[in-house]
């Protein structure tokens, strides 16, 4: 199994490459909330978040040791058992409790055999020093360690907007503390077509990604869920989301601002059907295809 020929590096070469065989990441979910929910920041959470928007097949009132060992089991039915392992901890803010309590979840994580590493998602003002410590202990102990910021969008305004309830500076701070530690790997999450941005905020957001030299990147285009505030939106008319073709376009932008050694975790975002209110492309059935539409954006950039 070789390394790909895709116009980035993708998560999976990345995988391949340093460590020779498949990782699959297992991806988790705590009963964790999120300060934009519980009224520390703010309530209701971002307009487009739809609990945690975390995938339906996750239910974190399972315990973790059994999420673990039932997407271990998963993934080895599915590409066999020479696999390596990443535990995800996606849905909500994974950063949002105490060291004590973060640590011993992170160790459930690394005691399954085949774990190499853990992918943390959390949201930049929610990783004080004593946590980004933590988690370069973990990677002193030889372990691959992620920490995904969700920033979405570079402009202060789009962030009130989505009612994200921090700012700019605040996802600054914490890629620029975490890579004054060794050992961690930034992955920043942004969402291209967002209300009222142009191509001109897009480009910015990835200007500064390419400045502060994360390691890795998340792009998704907006997609709306039943269940939000930008699912009213949209019925109202208010908002409106962005077509495949002009997706592919700004995301192949993005990725060409990128230094070619940025990891690109994701091209796109998937919803369940009878989640999914727009834009059909974003059906998990349409995967491929967008792929294939941002590949060619890319070449013909």
């Amino acid at each position: 199994m070789g390394v790909s020929a895709l116009p980035f590096k993708s998560l999976k070469d990345y995988f391949l490459s340093k460590y020779g065989r498949r990782v699959q990441k297992i991806t988790v979910a705590l009963p964790f909330t999120c300060p934009n929910r519980d009224g520390t920041k703010a309530r209701g959470g971002c307009t487009f978040c739809a609990e945690g928007s975390k995938p339906s097949m996750l239910d974190s009132s399972v315990p973790l040791e059994l999420q673990i060992r039932q997407g271990i089991e998963r993934a080895r039915r599915k590409y066999g058992r020479d696999i390596l392992f990443m535990v995800y901890f996606q849905s909500y803010t994974n950063t949002y409790a105490d060291v004590g309590t973060l640590k011993e979840l992170y160790d459930v994580a690394l005691s399954f055999d085949g774990v190499i590493g853990i992918d943390v998602g959390t949201r930049p003002d929610c990783v004080p020093d004593e946590v980004l410590d933590l988690l370069e202990g973990i990677g002193r102990r030889g372990y691959e360690v992620w920490v995904e910021y969700g920033l979405q969008s570079a402009n202060f305004e789009t962030l009130k907007r989505i009612n994200r309830a921090h700012g700019v500076s605040d996802f600054v701070s914490a890629v620029l503390r975490a890579k004054e530690r060794e050992n961690l790997n930034v992955c920043a999450h942004i969402i291209l077509g967002l209300p009222g941005e142009d191509d001109e905020d897009v480009i910015e957001t990835a200007r500064l990604l390419r400045v502060l030299k994360v390691d890795g990147v998340k792009i998704h285009p907006l997609h709306i869920i039943k269940g939000t505030v930008m699912a009213l939106q949209y019925e109202r008319g208010e908002i409106s989301t962005i077509t495949l073709e002009e997706y592919a376009k700004l995301c192949a932008k993005v990725i060409k601002i990128l230094p070619r050694d940025v990891v690109i975790h994701r091209i796109t975002g998937e919803v369940d059907r009878d989640r999914l209110i727009a834009p059909e492309y974003c059906d998990p059935s349409m995967k491929n295809k967008v792929i294939q539409e941002v590949i060619k954006a890319i070449e013909k950039e």
